[in-house]
């Protein structure tokens, strides 16, 4: 018969240090386990075949005379033929169980855009990212516990859009499988994603490709560009003169309505956009033709306001400015991103450019991946030529080299 450890006082008890077990008595098997600064009280027991420690809390938060009546409690459960640790498990499944019930699909969706704000571009795509799911997804599934989510409720989000507005569609899924993940990382539902595409919802729902056409920006004929630039010329107003430099510089809406003075080198004649600004996250220098940093110099510039197409009461232009200044003169067909196609056709079709250095002014990422990893660089000297060929045929007065 194991010979009983000698049961120690709590004076006693305080005073232990070494690192170890140091057994108490007064409860067989009962231990103070000391580690570093931390202080535990221990239970070694047999149950069935298996020997094991199953732990009572810290000390001295749970005293020696607690730990005693919590060792001698359990043995007579393990006398009894119950297994403390398996209803330990049990309480704790069941305590996840009733957290997993409490948490709705809308406050993942709530605590995942919070999380991932600050790596966002911009706050419209965070209120975009929020919108679309409160659009189509919570109707169906905002208020349903987010370990409850599957395929039929994913479905029944999907299929009513799938066709007929697909990207949107196509959006809601990615955001919904995002949001999912992240729930099951956190431990609020498990298995597999129901709103993955690849191997499961692809063999439900048609490729994108299949029901979705492509969708261009109505552009202006090149051959009537000149003209639309000397009406626009005419025109006052910052709203105007951004119109005019984003079509000169074949950019994006956002890019110019964005531009701030700290990003110009005037004189090298060159605009570096950087890669938070951009739609693929990669630094684009743009060089600037002779008119383009005629325009740039004739705008005012105030102290307090970095943006170089500053709106009226400060910041940047709305993102509807621009179109609008296409309304005011009459051309409600085009829009201002179908520019970019504009000088897509105008250099595929005129010039004699190559067409790697066309798609590095338009800022686009090469499909073909072995000849993006050989074209590493930007080719900035070569669309120099380009943009001031593209700005010479739209104003109609070329300039001196």
């Amino acid at each position: 018969m194991p010979r009983k450890a000698k049961e120690l006082t709590a004076l006693t008890v305080s005073r232990l240090r070494d690192e170890g077990r140091h057994a108490v008595g007064g409860a067989d098997g009962l231990h103070l386990r000391i580690a570093g600064a931390s202080r535990a009280w221990v239970l070694r027991a047999k149950i069935g075949e298996r020997r094991c420690d199953i732990g009572l809390g810290p000390f001295p938060e749970v005293t020696l005379a607690e730990a005693r009546d919590a060792a001698i409690d359990l043995r007579r459960q393990i006398r009894r033929g119950i297994d403390p640790l398996k209803d330990r498990k049990l309480t704790r499944l069941g305590s996840q169980a009733e957290l997993r019930l409490l948490v709705t699909f809308r406050s993942c969706v709530e605590a995942y855009v919070e999380m991932n704000r600050a790596g966002w571009k911009s706050k419209k795509h965070a209120a975009q990212w929020s919108a679309t799911l409160k659009t189509y997804a919570f109707p169906t599934i905002g208020e349903i516990a987010v370990g409850e989510v599957d395929t039929s409720t994913v479905l029944a989000i999907l299929q009513p859009i799938w066709t007929t507005k697909t990207e949107t569609a196509s959006r809601v899924r990615g955001r919904i499988e995002a949001v999912l993940d992240w729930a099951r990382v956190q431990g609020f539902r498990s298995g597999d994603n129901p709103a993955r595409w690849r191997g499961h919802l692809d063999k439900t729902l048609p490729p994108r490709r299949r029901v979705q056409g492509v969708v261009h920006h109505a552009a202006l004929p090149y051959s009537e560009v000149a003209a639309l630039i000397r009406e626009l010329q005419a025109r006052p107003g910052i709203s105007a003169r951004a119109l005019e430099f984003s079509i000169l510089c074949a950019s994006r809406s956002g890019e110019v309505r964005g531009a701030v003075w700290d990003e110009f080198d005037l004189e090298g004649g060159v605009w570096t956009i950087p890669a938070e600004r951009m739609k693929a996250g990669k630094e684009h220098r743009i060089p600037l033709a002779p008119q383009t940093i005629q325009l740039l110099r004739g705008l005012p510039r105030f102290a307090k306001e970095p943006h170089v197409f500053g709106a009226p009461r400060g910041g940047p232009l709305s993102d509807m400015s621009l179109t609008a200044v296409l309304k005011r003169m009459g051309q409600t067909e085009i829009t201002q991103h179908g520019f970019r196609s504009t000088f897509r056709d105008w250099a595929g079709e005129t010039t004699n450019y190559a067409r790697e250095v066309i798609e590095h002014a338009l800022s686009h990422q090469l499909k073909d991946k072995a000849e993006a990893a050989y074209q590493r660089g930007d080719l900035l000297q070569k669309r120099s030529a380009l943009m001031k060929d593209w700005a010479d045929f739209c104003t109609g007065k070329p300039t001196p080299d």
